[in-house]
């Protein structure tokens, strides 16, 4: 097993559960790749130094399946799921409770409560066989004929109709106030799908909904704590775990991968290898050329990745000074002033530019889990999208002065003024509260994970022309990789980025499926 990201741990636990002997081989000194913590930020504070909500963990019947509270994992939730604020003072909010959500959202626009809990009255038709059929290998048979027998009940092809439409168009049709739409608009922002492209009201549905039934739950500990859960499990079940052991090299005799090589050490594998790695990592360099199949080799030219990424931890010496106090304090919190300049920020990325005005994801860690950082602090962070290549900075006349696009130091402290002001607009004061920032950027993340190839968090491109049957090549959409015995189990494999396991397991249920046929041993 290659790589112990979150993948790659579900992968290694399914694996030992039906009886084989898994070794599980990270570069990094720890596991957990995208899934990790530290108090590295300020003493006494703990930051997630990539992921730190888990919605998609808490659905995935993968991860709840392997029972990692028996290995000390704890979920803590923050009083209301996901926040709003916009600079009129308003708070667009969502609450776990989905009568207190519509209540406000009805308070903010009659009608739009009822709206609301019609949305999730689908969902409750459709959601779970919605949710497993997105996860499952591609294409999803047993879940896609549960989802088509329950479809008329929610509200047939109308509902297919809402899940095709751009998130943009979907809060309008939906909703006639701004509080919903940016709900809806800012969970499809999660991942790099225009608002005005098919995806994007799909991904901004599941999330909202996901936080309506799992809500959006965070490791008691820090991210850290799931990962070394899983890990835990492993090792419990007689797994043997390798960090700081890099696989430089997946050997293939006879037409099948047979081992990989750790510098001069070889291990063989007799059964599989499974690769938690970056497709552009796995077809470009631990395989060598000539055992790549044409046309892997071929799709890889096309193969996109998607945004880059900037983010900011903030130690915090009190709460966030919000100008307007929120009815109940998010863990999650959506910066953008309107679902119009979301739009145009991510416009702005999609053309090579720096945005002027980032839309920012953030999450108020402390107030989601009390242990974080002492009692009346707050431990924050923030991260915002930027293009993977640089044309221009679209806010270079801002106050913070013009960012060239080559994330070096100064880039990165000039950007994270920028994202730090936004912050300063909505809560007056901010500047002050700071104890400690740090900022990473595209090569910082890509140096702390190499699967974040140029700081990309997604594993690839998660727009259409790049799911499906077309991840991460046409005529894919499975773990298989077109070499016998190797499977691709990370986020550049279907159904994409996120911790939800599913790529893993994925590549597991391929390996056990494969291990079975006669020809195959």
């Amino acid at each position: 097993m290659v790589g112990a990201g979150p993948n790659g741990l579900v992968a290694a636990n399914l694996l030992i559960d039906r009886g084989w002997s898994v070794l599980l081989l990270e570069a990094q000194p720890e596991v957990g790749g995208a899934v990790a913590s530290s108090g590295e930020v300020h003493d006494g504070f703990v930051h997630d130094t990539f992921s730190a909500f888990y919605p998609l963990a808490a659905a995935s019947p993968t991860i709840r399946g392997l029972g990692l509270e028996r290995h000390g994992l704890r979920w803590s939730h923050a009083p209301a799921v996901l926040g709003h604020p916009t600079p009129d003072g308003a708070w667009a909010l969502m609450h776990r409770d989905r009568e207190i959500t519509a209540r406000l959202a009805d308070e903010a626009h009659p009608g739009d409560g009822e709206a609301w809990l019609e949305l999730c009255r689908q969902w409750d038709t459709v959601g779970d066989q919605l949710v497993q059929a997105i996860l499952a290998p591609f294409p999803p048979v047993r879940a896609g004929l549960g989802l088509l027998a329950r479809l008329p009940r929610a509200g047939g092809l109308g509902l297919v109709q809402d899940l095709l439409t751009p998130a943009l168009q979907l809060g309008q049709s939906r909703f006639g106030g701004p509080a919903p739409r940016l709900l809806i608009a800012g969970n499809a922002g999660h991942a790099d799908i225009p608002l005005e492209a098919p995806g994007s009201g799909l991904l901004g549905l599941l999330l909202a909904l996901l936080g309506q039934t799992v809500g959006f739950p965070v490791p008691v500990g820090g991210a850290g704590q799931l990962s070394g859960a899983m890990a835990r499990r492993f090792v419990a079940l007689g797994g043997e775990l390798r960090c700081d052991a890099e696989v430089t090299a997946i050997d293939v005799e006879g037409g099948r991968a047979s081992g990989v090589r750790v510098g001069a050490e070889r291990f063989h594998a007799r059964r599989a290898v499974v690769a938690d790695v970056a497709a552009p990592h796995l077809f470009g360099r631990l395989l060598a050329p000539e055992h790549v199949p044409r046309t892997v080799a071929r799709g890889m030219r096309r193969f996109a990745m998607d945004a880059a990424t900037v983010k900011v931890d903030w130690a915090l010496d009190g709460p966030v000074p919000w100008a307007s106090t929120p009815a109940y304090a998010p863990g999650t919190v959506h910066v953008a002033d309107s679902v119009e300049q979301m739009a145009e920020a991510w416009g702005q990325v999609t053309r090579g530019e720096v945005p002027a005005a980032p839309f920012m994801l953030a999450g108020q860690m402390t107030t989601s889990d009390p242990t974080r950082s002492p009692a009346g602090t707050e431990s924050l962070w923030a991260y915002t999208h930027v293009p993977q290549h640089s044309r221009r900075d679209a806010g270079e006349d801002g106050p913070t002065g013009g960012v060239k696009g080559t994330w070096d130091h100064d880039d990165l402290e000039r950007f994270g003024d920028r994202m730090q002001a936004r912050f300063e607009q909505l809560a007056p004061g901010f500047g002050s509260r700071v104890l400690s920032r740090r900022v990473l950027g595209p090569k910082e993340l890509e140096a702390r994970n190499a699967n974040l190839i140029g700081g990309a968090v997604g594993g690839g491109t998660q727009q259409l022309h790049q799911q499906l049957i077309f991840r991460p090549v046409p005529g894919r959409g499975r773990a298989e990789t077109g070499v016998p015995g190797l499977y691709l189990g990370s986020a550049s494999a279907h159904p994409g980025g996120g911790v939800h396991g599913a790529a893993g397991s994925n590549a597991a249920r391929a390996a056990l499926f494969h291990a079975r046929l006669p020809w195959r041993r």
